[in-house]
């Protein structure tokens, strides 16, 4: 643990091959191709991580940053690159000062890397950028693994639409059941179970509540 920061080297490198198989077995089944699933440019830009090493990991080999700080100022470029006004110019260390709430002289120090970013630190860029929790300290694997897994749920989505409408409505089963079913979900309290932490579970359980709403069942 550095700085407040979890170490979960194992569980992340270990969780990322289960979400490539599951988004490639989706991708196979809905016609959508292995370049556009697994964008190398897309997948950097969404997660953070560099592109050389969302390839190495998608090869399966080992790959990333393991030193917080480096990860973070790979981040913080990143978003900075990526994420820009609406002029299209990048914000200024002033701007990102004010809009993350700390003084000019703070920003500029971790934007450069004179200092060490907090929890707090991490926890207001990632507001003022508008990424997700995590997106600056999460570990390589981890951060890619959770991109797929955004990817997975947007082609849950498109599957679930295309088994409703083929399903029609005479359909013996509810589409939306049988790709539950089909997806694994009966094995999803199973695999919850070993997971390390509450907070894993609770990812789990946020995951879910999202699929539920974006494919929930007609009304009749």
């Amino acid at each position: 643990m550095t700085d407040g920061y979890e170490d979960r080297g194992a569980t992340a490198t270990a969780q990322l091959p289960a979400v490539v198989a599951r988004v490639t077995a989706l991708g196979e089944r809905l016609g959508v191709p292995q370049a556009e699933v697994f964008g190398v440019g897309r997948l950097s830009v969404a997660c953070g991580v560099p592109e050389a090493v969302v390839k190495a990991l998608l090869a399966g080999r080992p790959a990333g940053e393991p030193d917080v700080q480096a990860r973070f100022l790979q981040r913080l470029g990143l978003l900075r690159r990526t994420r820009l006004k609406p002029n299209g110019r990048k914000y200024t260390q002033q701007e990102i000062a004010d809009g993350a709430g700390m003084s000019r002289q703070q920003a500029g120090a971790l934007i450069n890397g004179d200092r060490r970013p907090t929890m707090e630190h991490c926890d207001a860029l990632q507001r003022f950028f508008r990424v997700h929790a995590g997106f600056l300290t999460a570990e390589d694997p981890e951060a890619l693994a959770g991109a797929l897994q955004r990817t997975e749920q947007e082609l849950l989505q498109k599957l679930a639409d295309r088994e409703r409408a083929a399903a029609g409505a005479g359909a013996d089963q509810d589409p939306l059941e049988r790709l539950l079913q089909d997806h694994g979900v009966r094995g999803i309290a199973w695999r919850a179970a070993q997971l390390p932490t509450d907070q894993h579970r609770d990812k789990v359980a946020e995951w879910l509540d999202m699929l539920l709403e974006s494919v929930k069942r007609p009304e009749s």
